[in-house]
């Protein structure tokens, strides 16, 4: 274990550095914290490159047991709270973070004989949303998530936050260009399916056993009428109240169940 009391130690510069974007796409690092999630990766066995902790962590519930369960870790490093609280992004720190790896998932690794169903993302870019929609896609069991140009940050502290650990189960690609990849997942099968209000299948009508690729789009424009061009099959969601539409995070999520069960013989 290493004590480090100035926030002026390269280590901690570093760290803090992770709150930028081309930081942590430089370094390929980013930030989680909180006692659960530095659980998960402990239990889960994701990469560690540091553990920071102060005597915070000793004042919150299971705070005591993840110390004892990390406390013989070389990479582990203690602060005064004082510092802590300086790096941490929370408003109610619980005294402990970790710096992990981007795990990088390629499209070229997709099993497209297990029949997948995957998310693209055009231009979401509310962090509470992107974090409910990878929070719900493990959930429900989902193959993966594309996220392309224009989407906010995957590891955005508040996307993190807002998976609640699940950013360590769901695989994220990335890629630059949606009509590239919606064009290549097409020759390699995937139907793919946009959500509009101008959709003329509600979505308990759509097969989504078969390899299936689902556009979700922009909070406020919805999907680019560009990659609507590409869907196979436009769709929608019954609704039967006033309300015009749903937000990108809960139209994803009702589409996703609707998935599941479909595919819940595949998971029992």
């Amino acid at each position: 274990m290493l004590n480090i009391t100035s926030s002026s130690n390269p280590t901690i510069k570093m760290i803090k550095s992770l709150y930028k974007r081309k930081e942590r796409w430089n370094k390929k690092l980013f930030i989680v914290e909180g006692i659960k999630i530095v659980e998960e990766c402990i239990d889960y066995d994701y990469p560690i490159e540091y553990i920071v902790y102060s005597d915070q962590l000793l004042k919150v519930i299971g705070g005591k047991e993840l110390l004892d369960k990390v406390n013989s870790l070389s990479n582990l490093i203690k602060v005064p709270d004082r510092l802590f609280n300086e790096i941490s992004d929370v408003e109610t720190p619980q005294g402990i973070l970790a710096v992990v790896p981007f795990r990088t998932s390629k499209i070229e690794d997709i099993d497209v004989d297990n029949k997948p169903f995957l998310l693209l993302l055009d231009r979401v870019q509310d962090p509470g949303n992107l974090g409910s929609i990878i929070r719900t896609a493990d959930a429900f069991g989902i193959d993966g998530i594309i996220v392309t140009e224009g989407c906010v940050d995957v590891y955005n502290p508040k996307v993190v936050r807002a998976t609640m650990g699940s950013i360590l189960r769901v695989p994220i690609y990335h890629h630059k260009s949606s009509q590239d990849i919606i064009m290549q997942l097409k020759k390699k099968g995937a139907t793919v399916y946009s959500t509009s209000l101008e959709g003329k299948e509600f979505i308990q009508n759509v097969d989504f056993k078969q390899f299936s690729l689902l556009i979700i789009g922009n909070e406020s424009k919805g999907v680019s009428i560009s990659l609507e061009g590409l869907a196979d099959n436009l769709i929608k969601i019954p609704m039967v109240g006033k309300a015009e539409s749903l937000n990108a995070a809960v139209a994803s999520s009702i589409i996703m169940y609707e998935c599941l069960r479909q595919r819940l013989n595949k998971f029992l």
